[in-house]
C-alpha cells in the first residue's frame, strides 16, 4: 500500500479512536465530584477539539501532497539557462519538460517552450508541430522558427555551434514547440503499447490533453490568443487539433483554452490536390513538356495519383517522376543534395534519397557514442547541412543534461524516423475542420513556398478557393524592403492564403525574414 494511503488510515483511525474513547456525560454525582467531573470533562473537551482539528489539518496537507504528487507525476519542467554550443547565458526565457497524456502506458511528450521576448504575458501564445514521419519539433525550432539556429561549419568532431535567429518568431509570441507523435524526437512512452495504434486523430487528441494539463500548470497565458500552427504533414492534423479545442470550450471543459485561430504552412490536405497539382506546377516551371502534360491530363483523370490502375496513365505519372526527380523538390531552383534524415524522401517519393552511404564508412568524422545510424553528410552549401549537425548536438550527453532529458528514455535521437513506429493517416481529409473553424469565425493564415513542389501552392490555392467564401481582398503584392515579397488574398471567412517569394518546402527554412514578417504582421492583426 502506498505511504500516502498508508498514512491516510493511520490518521484516520487515530481520530476515530480519540472520539470513541472520550466519555460521555454521567448521571446525579455528588457536588464535589460533580464539580470534578465537569472540570475533567471541559479539559477532555478541549483535547479532543484540539485532536479533530490536527486531523483535519492533517487530511488537508495530506491532500495537497497527493495533488502535488499527482501533478508532478502527470509532468515535469525546468528552466535552461545555458545550452552546449551557445556561448554564454541563453538571452530569452526556455522552459522544457514532459507531460504525461496517456497514464495506463506512460506515455509523456517533451516540450520546448520558449517565452516572448516582446515580454509581455498576454503575447499571442502559438503550439507549433513539425511534419513527415515522426519528425522532431527540433526542426521548427533549430531550422526555421525558433531563437537559435546552427552555426553551418563543417563538423570537426567537437560540439556544433549555436547562434542567434534574428528572425525568430518568438520575437512577437510565446511559442510551445511539441514532439508529437509519442516516438518522436526525446517523446517517449514507458510500455511499449503506448506506441501501437497511433495514429493522426490519437496524437491529437493526446495534443488536446497536453495543452489542457499544461495550461493548469502554467495560468498566466490562459490570457493570452492561442493559435495552434505547423507545417507539411502536421496541416494535416492542426485543423483538426483546432476543432477539437473547440469541442471542448463549447463543452465547457476547464481550463477553458482562448483559442483565436490557426496557421498552416505548405499544408498537407490528405486530398488527391495535394499530389495532382503537382503535375501543372511542374508543366508550368518547365520541368515536364505540353505532351506529357496533355498525356497525363488526357489519361489520368479520376485516378488515384499515387496508385493510378490506368496503364497510360501510370506510365505517364513514371515518366514524371522520373523528370521532377531532377531538381531539389523542395526548393526546384536549389542546387539538388542530399537530405540528412530520411524523412523528406519517404514523405515525397523522392529517389534523390537513395543510394546514400553510411556517414561512419567516412574518414575524418568523430562519431557520438549515441549516434548508430548517422544520415549522410550533405554538402556544405546544402540547406540541410544543419540537420546533420543536429544529430550530434541532440545525441550529445551533455546537451540531455541540458534539457532534461529522463535518462534511459530515449536512446538515439533521430530527426525523423523511417517508418519503423506505426503511425495511421486516419484523417482523410483536413478540408472540412478548415470549413467549420472559419465559419465561426477563427483566423487562418495558410503559407506557401512559392518554388515548393513537395506540395505545391496550386493545390492548396485551390482548395482554398474551394471553401466558397467571398473575397474581401483581392490577390494582390505583399511587400518587404519596398519589393514584393510573395502575394496575398483574403476571404470573408478571416482566411487569408499567402504565398512566399522564394520558398520552398518549408518556407520558413529558406526565406526566413519574409516568413518572420508574414507571421507577425498577421498573428498582431497588422496590415499585410
Amino acid at each position: 500500500m502506498p505511504l500516502s494511503r498508508r498514512l491516510g488510515v493511520s490518521h484516520s483511525l487515530a481520530c476515530a479512536s480519540t472520539s470513541e474513547s472520550l466519555p460521555t456525560q454521567p448521571g446525579e454525582q455528588p457536588r464535589a465530584k460533580r464539580k470534578q467531573r465537569s472540570t475533567a470533562l471541559q479539559f477532555s473537551s478541549m483535547i479532543r477539539r484540539l485532536l479533530l482539528l490536527f486531523c483535519f489539518l492533517f487530511s488537508v496537507s495530506l491532500t495537497r501532497r497527493q495533488l502535488v504528487l499527482a501533478a508532478a507525476a502527470a509532468s515535469s519542467s525546468k528552466v535552461v539557462t545555458r545550452l552546449p554550443g551557445f556561448h554564454g547565458l541563453l538571452p530569452f526565457h526556455l522552459e522544457t519538460g514532459y507531460v504525461e497524456v496517456d497514464e495506463d502506458n506512460g506515455t509523456e511528450l517533451f516540450y520546448y517552450f520558449v517565452e516572448s521576448e516582446a515580454g509581455g504575458e498576454n503575447d499571442p501564445f502559438l503550439l507549433w508541430l513539425t511534419g513527415g514521419d515522426h519528425c522532431t519539433v527540433l526542426s521548427g525550432l533549430a531550422f526555421g522558427i525558433g531563437p537559435f539556429q546552427f552555426v553551418r561549419e563543417p563538423y570537426n568532431g567537437t560540439m556544433p555551434s549555436l547562434e542567434i535567429n534574428p528572425n525568430s518568431w518568438t520575437k512577437v509570441a510565446h511559442i510551445l514547440f511539441v514532439d508529437s507523435p509519442v516516438g518522436t524526437g526525446f517523446s517517449f512512452s514507458k510500455q511499449p503499447q503506448g506506441y501501437d495504434d497511433v495514429g493522426e486523430v490519437s496524437s491529437s487528441l493526446q495534443l488536446h490533453e497536453f495543452l489542457i494539463k499544461w495550461f493548469t500548470e502554467h495560468p498566466k497565458f490562459l490570457s493570452s490568443p492561442l493559435y495552434i500552427g505547423g507545417d507539411s504533414l502536421a496541416g494535416k492534423v492542426v485543423p483538426f487539433i483546432a476543432q477539437k479545442i473547440t469541442e471542448g470550450i463549447e463543452a465547457g471543459r476547464r481550463p477553458l483554452l482562448n483559442l483565436k485561430g490557426y496557421l498552416i504552412g505548405n499544408p498537407v490536405t490528405g486530398e488527391m490536390i495535394d499530389e495532382s497539382s503537382k503535375v501543372p506546377y511542374a508543366h508550368g516551371f518547365g520541368i515536364i513538356s505540353d505532351q506529357l502534360y496533355e498525356t497525363i491530363l488526357g489519361h489520368c483523370q479520376g485516378q488515384d495519383y499515387r496508385n493510378p490502375t490506368n496503364l497510360l496513365c501510370a506510365q505517364a505519372l513514371g515518366t514524371f517522376h522520373t523528370l521532377l526527380s531532377e531538381v531539389m523538390v523542395s526548393q526546384i531552383l536549389a542546387d539538388k543534395c542530399v537530405y540528412a534524415s530520411v524523412g523528406p524522401a519517404a514523405e515525397t517519393e523522392d529517389p534523390a534519397g537513395s543510394g546514400r552511404k553510411i556517414l561512419s564508412e567516412e574518414t575524418g568524422i568523430k562519431m557520438g557514442k549515441r549516434v548508430k545510424n548517422p544520415p549522410v553528410r550533405p554538402p556544405l552549401h546544402c540547406v540541410h547541412y544543419v540537420h546533420y549537425l543536429s544529430y550530434f548536438w541532440a545525441n550529445d550527453e551533455r546537451t540531455r543534461d541540458a534539457l532534461g532529458i529522463k535518462q534511459g528514455t530515449v536512446d538515439e535521437w533521430v530527426r525523423c524516423r523511417n517508418g519503423d513506429l506505426p503511425y495511421s493517416r486516419d484523417i482523410d481529409s483536413s478540408i472540412k475542420y478548415h470549413r467549420n473553424l472559419t465559419a465561426k469565425g477563427y483566423r487562418a493564415l495558410v503559407y506557401s513556398g512559392d518554388h515548393d513542389s513537395v506540395v505545391p501552392f496550386l493545390g492548396t490555392q485551390a482548395w482554398v478557393r474551394s471553401l466558397g467564401f467571398p473575397i474581401i481582398d483581392d490577390w494582390r503584392a505583399w511587400h518587404l524592403h519596398g519589393q514584393s515579397a510573395g502575394f496575398i488574398i483574403t476571404y470573408s471567412n478571416n482566411m487569408t492564403f499567402a504565398t512566399v517569394k522564394g520558398a520552398g518546402h518549408t518556407a520558413p527554412e529558406y526565406e526566413p525574414e519574409r516568413c518572420f514578417a508574414l507571421f507577425s504582421r498577421w498573428i498582431l492583426n497588422e496590415p499585410l
